[in-house]
């Protein structure tokens, strides 16, 4: 079986994942309104995937929610500086300074079989390498007007297959693609 290598994002209707400086204030009160019991799927998805991969500042956020959420599940920090990991997280996370292509190929080589690629960076150099399967994207009905972009940076036409699509009665929209190889 070949490595599957997936996003599962939220975002606001204008295409951000976080204000300027990273602050996630508007998904928290968005998530707010979502009733007790309803993930979006989030939950399905984790129990789905082997590794999780994030850039450095998506890892700096997440430990500054104060409890990790991932568990024991594996993680991998991409990085090209030198990153702290406490102790109680140091037998499932750790740091890689390999190009998205390097790590994807030791992780296939291990045998994993699906990737959670997460961080906007991180996502945007993944599916410029062709890295990426499929994109998962929940639309929070907000405009933010500015803030970090979802895709900014990549380099290159990306098609994309839609799958599913599912409104949530809080709001929510979510969408799922396939992305399309190309040649």
């Amino acid at each position: 079986m070949s490595l599957i290598s997936s996003v599962f994002v939220a975002m606001s209707l204008d295409g951000f994942i976080a204000r300027a400086e990273g602050e996630l204030d508007w998904l928290e009160a968005a998530n707010a309104i979502v009733p007790d019991g309803e993930d979006c799927g989030y939950q399905a998805f984790m129990e789905s995937i082997d590794v999780l991969i994030m850039g450095r500042k998506t890892y700096e956020q997440v430990l500054s929610f104060g409890k990790w959420p991932y568990g024991n599940k594996s993680v991998i920090v991409l990085s090209r500086k030198k990153i702290e990991i406490p102790d109680n997280l140091a037998h499932t996370a750790s740091c890689s300074s390999e190009s998205p292509k390097a790590l994807y190929a030791r992780l296939s080589d291990t045998g994993a079989s699906r990737l959670y690629v997460d961080g906007g960076v991180t996502i945007q150099r993944f599916l410029t390498e062709g890295l990426i399967n499929d994109i998962t994207i929940t639309v929070i009905p907000i405009i933010l007007g500015s803030g970090k972009p979802l895709f900014s940076h990549i380099e290159k036409e990306i098609s994309l297959k839609l799958v599913t699509t599912k409104t949530f009665d809080f709001g929510f929209v979510q969408l799922t693609y396939e992305v399309e190889k190309n040649g």
